[in-house]
């Protein structure tokens, strides 16, 4: 017997398979775009090494991304869409050196990683193959009269919105956006500002401690708790509250707009689409249902 899993990874269709060869070019692009910033930077310090190698891992983001994709996870989008704007902030802010002029291979490099990823997120919001294929739930062991086996199962929690998805992944950033600059102004210290040690640690336990509220937060937020929506909109400001004037204090204006430049976006992604989430209401969450109805039973035969 043909499961319908098996059946669509054999039915993918073409703007899908594009997709996936998209992304890993992308992930390519973004460890060789990383490699010429940092051997055409004029000067090689603690802030670049740290911001070099935070960028690299969002190459292993998109190899993740095609996993989601290649499965057909609604979660690619939002996934998708964070990852992309993410990683164009993140080379942006290496290619421009503290003074003179970007080099030339930074500037051309840059220029091919946003036109990359310019591309993933049209193919992800604005192709209907790719939309209709991103609707599947993750697989889990289930126990059932037959005994226990590995299949997909639609999450007891009520149908969310993309937007949520959205809210969600967006605020998992701030804990990664903030201990990036964290780590930078270890260099501080290093450099004899031994005064200003507390201060990083604290920086340091507070955005370890924003984290974990934010996985917390998500949780309930995906299960229809509207306190956990407050409690997003707070951990957002908190976190601009904290780490844009520590940014300013510490790195300076330079390390302001680098590092604070992303955290400010994907706060107001959050902040975005938790207000669209809260304008759709039920009908958002009926619409999302609608969706996931579509999705056939797995174990069903094909043809």
């Amino acid at each position: 017997m043909t499961t319908t899993a098996a059946g669509s990874a054999l039915r993918r269709p073409s703007a899908v398979r594009a997709l996936v060869w998209l992304l890993v070019a992308t992930a390519a692009a973004t460890v060789v775009v990383d490699v010429l910033t940092w051997w055409y930077a004029p000067e090689r310090g603690v802030g670049l090494a740290v911001r070099t190698g935070w960028a690299l891992l969002r190459a292993l983001g998109f190899l993740v991304l095609v996993r989601h994709v290649r499965r057909g996870r609604a979660l690619a989008r939002p996934f998708g869409l964070i990852l992309a704007v993410t990683t164009v902030l993140a080379v942006g802010r290496l290619i421009v050196p503290r003074a003179g002029l970007p080099s030339a291979p930074g500037l051309l490099g840059f220029a091919v990683l946003a036109t990359l990823c310019g591309a993933v997120l049209w193919l992800l919001y604005r192709s209907p193959a790719v939309r209709d294929h991103l609707v599947r739930h993750p697989r889990r062991l289930v126990l059932h009269r037959h005994g226990i086996s590995w299949r997909e199962v639609a999450p007891r929690r009520p149908p969310v919105t993309g937007w949520l998805l959205t809210a969600r992944v967006a605020a998992l950033t701030y804990g990664p956006l903030s201990l990036a600059p964290c780590l930078v102004a270890i260099g501080t210290i290093l450099d004899g500002r031994l005064l200003v040690a507390p201060t990083v640690v604290l920086w340091f336990v507070v955005s370890v401690a924003v984290s974990c509220a934010v996985l917390v937060a998500g949780f309930f937020l995906l299960r229809g708790r509207r306190w956990a929506s407050g409690l997003l909109v707070l951990l957002t400001v908190l976190v601009l509250l904290v780490d844009l004037p520590l940014c300013g204090l510490l790195l300076g204006l330079d390390g302001l707009v680098r590092d604070g430049t992303p955290l400010v976006v994907s706060a107001g992604l959050a902040l975005y689409a938790l207000r669209r989430a809260s304008r759709a209401g039920p009908a958002g969450r009926e619409t999302a249902g609608a969706a996931e109805a579509t999705v056939p039973p797995v174990g069903t035969r094909l043809g």
